[in-house]
C-alpha cells in the first residue's frame, strides 16, 4: 500500500461506519464488525456488541472473502486475528440462524401465518409483508403462490411484497417445532419486521435477489415465456388458479 492508501485504511478501521475493502461508508446495517476473541480467533460480531478493537466489512459474502484473500484482517488486527478457513461460511451460517430464531419468535408474536390456505389469504388481501417458500417445494405449488402474490401486486392490494427463499423445508420445519413448512407469510408488527431484515441481510449476504420466482428459474431453463404479455397472463392465471 502507498502512504496515502495506509492512511486511509487506518481511517477506515477508526470509522466505524467505514469498509476495510472499499472504505465506503455505509449505514451500520451494511456492515458486518469482525473483532478478535479472547482465544486469538477472528470473529463476526453480528450485534456489534463485543469489547475491542473492530473491523467493519460490507455485509456482503464477495466482500468478506476479499478481505480475507487480500490480507485485510491481519492488516487491520496488526497480526492478530487467526483468520480461520470458511470464515464466510461462517457469517452464512450466523445470518442463517439469525433468521430462523427470528421465524420462531414472529410466529410466537402472531407475525407469522403458515399453512396453505392461510398464507394464501394472507398475501391475497396484501395484508402479508413477505412472502417466504421453502426452496424444495413442489413447483406447482410455488407457482399458485406466487400468481397470489402477483395478483395482490397488480391489483394495488399491497405495494410491495418481497419474496425469499433461503431455506429448504427441513430447515423452516425444524425452526418452526417441527411442522411442515412450504410456504409462510410475514404480517405487520415489531417481531414480523425484525425477521423481514433478518430475512433481507441474509439474502443480501448471498447476493440473492428477494424477488427471484420459481417462474424466473424456469424461464431462465427455457420452460415459462419472459416477463411480457403473455408472461403477465401466465401470471394472472395463476392468481386466480
Amino acid at each position: 500500500m502507498t502512504a496515502d492508501e495506509d492512511t486511509l485504511f487506518e481511517e477506515a478501521l477508526l470509522n466505524g461506519r467505514m469498509c476495510i475493502v472499499s472504505r465506503r461508508s455505509l449505514p451500520a446495517e451494511a456492515l458486518i464488525r469482525f473483532v478478535v476473541a479472547p482465544d486469538g480467533s477472528l470473529v463476526p460480531d453480528l450485534r456489534r456488541r463485543l469489547p475491542g478493537r473492530g473491523a467493519h466489512v460490507e455485509a456482503r459474502r464477495e466482500v468478506v472473502e476479499t478481505a480475507v484473500r487480500k490480507g485485510l484482517f491481519r492488516r487491520a488486527f496488526k497480526g492478530a486475528g487467526i483468520v480461520e478457513a470458511g470464515l464466510a461460511d461462517t457469517v452464512d451460517a450466523l445470518l442463517a440462524k439469525s433468521a430462523l430464531g427470528a421465524l420462531g419468535l414472529a410466529r410466537k408474536a402472531g407475525q407469522l401465518a403458515t399453512g396453505g390456505a392461510k398464507v394464501e389469504a394472507e398475501v391475497r388481501s396484501g395484508r402479508a409483508l413477505a412472502l417466504l417458500q421453502a426452496r424444495d417445494g413442489a413447483p406447482d405449488g410455488l407457482r399458485k403462490m406466487e400468481g397470489a402474490r402477483h395478483a395482490a401486486l397488480r391489483d394495488g392490494r399491497a405495494r410491495q411484497m418481497p419474496l425469499f427463499r433461503p431455506f429448504v423445508s427441513d430447515e423452516l420445519g425444524l425452526a418452526l417445532g417441527g411442522v411442515n413448512v412450504i410456504h409462510a407469510a410475514v404480517l405487520a408488527g415489531n417481531a414480523g419486521a425484525a425477521l423481514l431484515r433478518r430475512l433481507e441481510a441474509l439474502e443480501f449476504y448471498r447476493g440473492e435477489s428477494p424477488d427471484a420466482t420459481i417462474m424466473d428459474s424456469e424461464r431462465a431453463e427455457g420452460g415459462v415465456p419472459g416477463r411480457d404479455g403473455r408472461s403477465e397472463a401466465f401470471l394472472g392465471q395463476e392468481a386466480e388458479a
